[in-house]
């Protein structure tokens, strides 16, 4: 199998700046994926974001786990893309981390949403601890990313 990357697409009943929105902004980002998020939509920029914090977190660890987080690139209705899992104090780049790109394209009444994350075998890992964390990321997007569509629909917005 290969280890790559993964990538999953959803529509989602909504338009792209709406998507874009709930995709990229901390206050939004934090009601569907991780249970905190802190960064700003400025490209560079360190910030975080923290799974266990609630019940929502697919985690079974103890307690919270803080990932690094920087945001990569912003072109809003289009893409959003950051890296994260770096190593605190280190600049996120390919090596150290992993790419996360939200494509978002229109159709019909809504948004088409195609997420990739890559750079697992950039890491320098062995086969198996690839594979590992291929898996557990895949399970992760299975888990969230259904999540995204039913919180957009509970914005309540109008076209």
């Amino acid at each position: 199998m290969e280890y790559g990357s993964i990538e999953r697409t959803i529509y989602v009943d909504a338009a792209p700046e709406i998507v874009f929105d709930v995709v990229s902004k901390p206050e939004h980002v934090q009601r569907w994926w991780p249970d905190e998020a802190a960064y700003a939509l400025t490209p560079g920029e360190p910030g975080h974001i923290v799974f266990g914090a609630d019940s929502k977190s697919c985690s079974t660890g103890d307690g919270a786990k803080v990932e690094q987080f920087t945001v990569v690139d912003v072109r809003p209705p289009r893409s959003f893309s950051f890296r994260w899992n770096h190593a605190v104090g280190e600049t996120a780049a390919a090596g150290n981390s992993y790419l996360v790109t939200f494509d978002l394209t229109p159709e019909g009444g809504g948004t088409m949403l195609r997420m990739t994350e890559s750079g697992f075998r950039e890491r320098g890992w062995s086969e198996v601890v690839v594979a590992q964390n291929h898996r557990d990321h895949e399970n992760g997007w299975d888990h969230f990313l259904p999540q995204l569509a039913p919180y957009v629909a509970s914005l309540h917005v109008t076209p």
